[in-house]
């Protein structure tokens, strides 16, 4: 009984950012301020594409999509950091654990594939114009929302279950401030080789395969614009590209360094902080990008705000 309790924990303590008062403290207001940000500026975008008809294109379409993902992938994560951050007990159940692991993986893999789709989206509507209408039909930007939901989720069952069938004996404590794969395998007393070759497999199907659809895009994309005379024809062509980019370095640079690291490579300390990066910042960071652009989602913003102030 004793040594079953050993390798299937009920409960795993998040060791989380730092045991210093004072940077706990300073930890919990910034996550804090983040993820109010986070949901104000993509719910604001949500809004904006609802009742701006200018704005009910495919684009806009997949960029709800990706706003939506952004509030849930950060709500995985970020209750659970502030919680632990201002309480004695950081535990978490091995259900709990599960479930954000779960979401989490689902969310991520998810974003990966709605930002390639995105890709397309602009490449289509830049090199092809005249049948963008009929290409981007609302039939195919539904089921290819819809595949890359479902796809992701399936996909995330079979890393939760593979790792969670792990015996957990070396110990208790997690060495991270949510629930991932890679410190997970730190805690086995089993060789995780094979669970570390499904995610680098799965990782780089979704990952690299993603990331190819974008950079086969973009090439298509620049050699077009550069044949378009005008250079104010040129100017909007690239505007209207230049956020998706922005966002696409941003989350794609963290979760390739992330994912796709040999084992000899992570250490505590770093996933940390990338971590941070794309659970967090990357998130509050999106509708900003996008917005700041785009003169069309700002005046609704302004619409909005001016319509609760009245």
């Amino acid at each position: 009984m004793e040594g079953s309790n050993q390798t299937s924990p009920e409960r795993f303590i998040l060791i989380g950012l730092s045991n210093i008062l004072y940077l706990q403290i300073l930890c919990f207001f910034v996550f804090l301020v983040m993820y109010v940000l986070t949901l104000t500026g993509n719910s604001l975008l949500i809004i904006a594409v609802r009742i701006n008809l200018k704005l009910q294109t495919p684009m806009y379409f997949f960029l709800s999509n990706l706003s939506i993902l952004d509030i849930c992938f950060s709500s995985t994560i970020v209750p659970k950091i502030l919680i632990n951050t201002i309480s004695v007990d950081r535990s978490i159940s091995r259900l709990g654990c599960a479930l954000q692991m779960y979401f989490h993986l689902a969310l991520g893999a998810t974003e990966c594939i709605v930002l390639a789709i995105m890709a397309y989206d602009r490449f289509v509507a830049i090199c092809n114009p005249l049948h963008y209408t009929n290409i981007m039909s609302k039939m195919l930007c539904s089921c290819l929302a819809a595949g890359s939901w479902s796809f992701c989720f399936m996909n995330s069952a079979i890393h939760v279950v593979l790792t969670f069938h792990l015996p957990f004996c070396r110990s208790h404590h997690v060495n991270h401030f949510f629930c991932e794969m890679p410190p997970f395998f730190r805690l086995s007393c089993k060789d995780t080789w094979f669970n570390e070759i499904v995610m680098y497999i799965s990782a780089g199907i979704i990952a690299t395969c993603s990331f190819v659809l974008i950079l086969i895009s973009y090439v298509n994309i620049i050699s077009s614009i550069l044949r378009i005379r005008s250079s104010q024809g040129r100017q909007k062509a690239f505007s209207t590209c230049a956020s998706h980019l922005t966002v696409v370095s941003l989350y794609y640079g963290t979760i390739m360094f992330m994912y796709l690291r040999p084992p000899s490579l992570h250490s505590p300390e770093t996933d940390k902080i990338i971590s941070i990066l794309y659970t967090a910042v990357t998130p509050m960071l999106n509708p900003i990008i996008y917005s700041m652009r785009n003169k069309d989602v700002k005046g609704t913003i302004r619409i909005i705000f001016i319509g609760h102030s009245l």
